[in-house]
């Protein structure tokens, strides 16, 4: 169990983070906005295969 609440932690932070540097930075920029978050979730993807795949 330990290792799913971490996994939801994870997601939860991500969904977070898109919505705040959206609504900050990229309210009214649709295609900036599109690629910034594509860059998050790619970002939080590499950092998820690094660290968390290895427990």
């Amino acid at each position: 169990m330990g290792k799913n609440a971490a996994l939801i932690l994870y997601v939860v932070l991500m969904i977070a983070i898109i919505v705040a540097v959206d609504f900050l930075f990229f309210r009214h920029r649709f295609q900036e906005r599109l690629i910034v978050n594509i860059a998050i979730v790619l970002l939080f993807a590499v950092l998820y295969f690094i660290s968390l795949r290895r427990k």
